[in-house]
């Protein structure tokens, strides 16, 4: 799986799942994901990532085309990107250590759902523990609700709960 965290939000893109990442996909991949932020007008001015052999300097000259910098983290030194390495844990954690995956369609699709839950339906603890998703309107003042006012909505078959207040 590749994928893109921004680093403020801790809103996640995925770029692409395949059994056999090369230099050529992973460009392709930036490609995609550059164009699509192009249309959107959204601006970063970092991407850090490994030094994995699959990003060749075609990756980084994609990037560097819209002035995005490439930071290369340091030889093993994970904390040096620890906002993606939680993720990945978490993911891992949440997901897909706890299904049986049959094949790249299947992971897809269960990837797909656990990050709409994961940028949307879970609440980010990071703002000042106000319990808000991404997704939240900033004017709205959070009210803890009763319990017998509160739905819970599976994600995952169940793997994951999403919970709301009942208007």
């Amino acid at each position: 799986m590749a994928f893109v965290i921004e680093h403020r939000t801790r809103r996640v893109h995925v770029l692409g799942v395949t059994r056999y990442p090369t230099g050529t996909w992973a460009t392709q991949l930036a490609r995609d994901f550059t164009a699509d932020l192009e249309q959107a007008g959204h601006r970063f001015k970092y991407l850090i990532r490994d030094r994995d052999a699959k990003f060749a300097a075609a990756f980084d000259t994609v990037f560097a085309s819209i002035g995005v910098e490439s930071v290369l983290t340091a030889p093993q030194t994970p904390r040096m990107n620890a906002i993606a390495e939680r993720f990945v844990r978490t993911v891992r954690a949440e997901c897909t250590d706890r299904m049986l995956i049959f094949g790249e369609r299947h992971l897809r699709v269960a990837l797909e759902r656990y990050i709409d839950h994961y940028n949307c339906g879970r609440s980010h603890q990071g703002d000042g523990m106000k319990l808000r998703s991404p997704g939240d309107d900033s004017n709205v003042i959070p009210f803890p609700a009763p319990a017998d006012r509160i739905r819970r909505k599976p994600v995952l078959g169940g793997l994951v709960n999403e919970y709301q207040a009942v208007a």
